[in-house]
């Protein structure tokens, strides 16, 4: 049941949760965990990157992406996820990052759509975990959103969290792209509501894909680095995922607006 904003209390164990998911949303970016891993800072990196390799990327990320909508809306006809599938969709990004590495990027490009699925359905495991109802359209295209919602390094002092100012930005095209799902009862390629909600995660996602290919082209990488680096990138966003669905759990329990006021005042004071 959801509660007005300003009808309930906190309950102990819902506010230390909340700390814990924004120490998660609000923690340390895929970009700075590359950068320690490798000991190379990413604007360096990007610069080992072969031309075309951009453009490559973005193709194969939005390939995936799509590929991810039509599984994550499956998910209302999938049973709940075994207690320890979260540490076999590790082991599978591990051995198609290895693959990955081992091929350069021709193989990051083939791997990425195999990658990216397995780490949807680690990020379902999670949301089914805080409650997710994925006969709602709405918490199938909340997993995806998780992949655009990775930390900036913003500092905790910043006005607005980098979090929420993400799901600001989605908001309109998660709207849309849900509405036309309910209605349609399908995601049909091409529609423009899905076509721009696809491109707005994309957006974001592609950047962390961009890091993750410039590190697995330093020479000291190669499968070995791809499999850790694959390693890296599922446990960045389970972390963003277990952070974003217990915003949404609390949020349902809650209220938005009594999440967020809670939210930003246990982020300021962290």
């Amino acid at each position: 049941m959801t509660h007005g904003p300003d009808s309930l209390a906190f309950a102990p164990e819902d506010s230390i949760a909340l700390r814990l998911a924004a120490e998660m949303l609000e923690g340390k970016s895929f970009a700075m965990t590359v950068a320690a891993k490798v000991g190379m800072p990413v604007e360096s990196l990007l610069r080992l990157l072969p031309a075309g390799a951009q453009h490559s990327l973005a193709t194969a990320v939005n390939r995936a992406l799509d590929q991810c909508l039509h599984v994550a809306l499956s998910f209302n006809r999938t049973g709940r996820a075994t207690t320890n599938s979260r540490r076999l969709h590790t082991l599978a990004t591990a051995a198609t990052g290895a693959l990955g590495g081992f091929f350069g990027l021709p193989g990051m490009l083939v791997e990425l759509p195999v990658t990216t699925t397995v780490m949807l359905h680690s990020i379902a495991e999670i949301a089914r975990s805080q409650g997710e109802n994925f006969s709602d359209p709405g918490a199938a295209l909340a997993c995806l959103e998780v992949l655009a919602l990775g930390p900036e390094g913003v500092q905790k002092g910043a006005y607005e969290s980098a979090y929420y100012a993400t799901r600001a930005a989605l908001a309109q095209v998660t709207r849309d792209a849900a509405a036309y799902i309910a209605q349609k009862g399908i995601a049909k390629e091409g529609a423009p509501a899905l076509v721009s909600f696809v491109s707005k995660i994309a957006a974001r996602f592609g950047i962390e894909v961009t890091d993750k290919a410039a590190a697995q082209l330093v020479p000291i990488a190669g499968a070995a680095g791809g499999l850790a680096l694959n390693v890296l990138f599922m446990h960045h966003f389970q972390r963003i995922a277990q952070g974003h669905f217990i915003v949404r759990r609390l949020e349902r329990k809650y209220g938005p607006a009594a999440v967020r006021s809670q939210y930003e005042l246990l982020r300021q004071t962290a």
